[in-house]
């Protein structure tokens, strides 16, 4: 099969290896580009608990003066295989759901005394602060990059893409369904997609793209792209 994959080159390296080595024809389209933004100063010592629900989020993380010991809540699992390579000794892993993440700070955040921290991008999935707040956790959030649209692409691949359209395309967010459908305006290919399976993380991010005929949508959680091969 041919699969589109459209996240930063460092996101998913992996993933087109797996991919490849499986007999399958990769393509990458990054959609967006991750900035770092400058954030607050942070009292490590404030804070009992800390959730991310990204590894950018761990990447553009100052952790100078951080306890790694901390109990650290991570969404999935290459979240927390980010967070162990920074040094997080104690982490625990919601394999990719915000809803089962918040279920398990609920049932294994002990510290009540003190206040969680939420590690996050600019714009999030789900307001998972929000709920936590409503279960009675006290929870700071910090903002510590952003998504931007990439708007330049190449012509050559563009052309490619056309003429051998990819019967699976990969889309990992919100920021990136929106980056997609642009290119698709942009580049008239409205069209072309009808005997492509979409799989998105989230029905808000489907949701963005339900204007164009697809063969199939599929809603998934990182770390089952493979499993949703076999699913087509």
């Amino acid at each position: 099969m041919h699969i589109l994959l459209t996240r930063p080159l460092d996101d998913c390296s992996e993933m087109i290896l797996k991919f490849q080595n499986l007999g399958h024809q990769v393509s990458h389209l990054p959609l967006i580009s991750i900035e770092k933004i400058n954030y607050e100063k942070i009292n490590f010592s404030e804070y009992g608990g800390i959730i991310f629900t990204s590894s950018n989020a761990v990447k553009f993380l100052n952790l100078d003066k951080l306890d790694k010991n901390m109990k650290c809540f991570c969404v999935g699992n290459s979240t927390e295989k980010k967070a162990r390579s920074v040094g997080f000794q104690n982490t625990i892993s919601a394999e990719g759901n915000v809803l089962n993440l918040k279920e398990l700070i609920l049932q294994n955040y002990v510290t009540k005394d003190k206040k969680l921290l939420y590690i996050s991008g600019e714009i999030i999935a789900a307001d998972l602060h929000q709920e936590l707040s409503n279960e009675g956790l006290t929870i700071k959030r910090i903002i510590n990059y952003r998504a931007n649209h990439n708007q330049k692409f190449n012509e050559n691949f563009i052309e490619e893409l056309k003429s051998n359209v990819p019967d699976i395309v990969y889309i990992y967010s919100q920021n990136s369904a929106s980056s997609f459908l642009n290119f698709i305006k942009i580049y008239q290919t409205e069209n072309l997609w009808m005997n492509t399976n979409l799989m998105c993380i989230g029905e808000k991010t489907s949701t963005i793209l339900n204007e164009i005929k697809w063969k199939k949508i599929f809603l998934f959680n990182p770390g089952e792209e493979e499993f949703l091969l076999y699913k087509i």
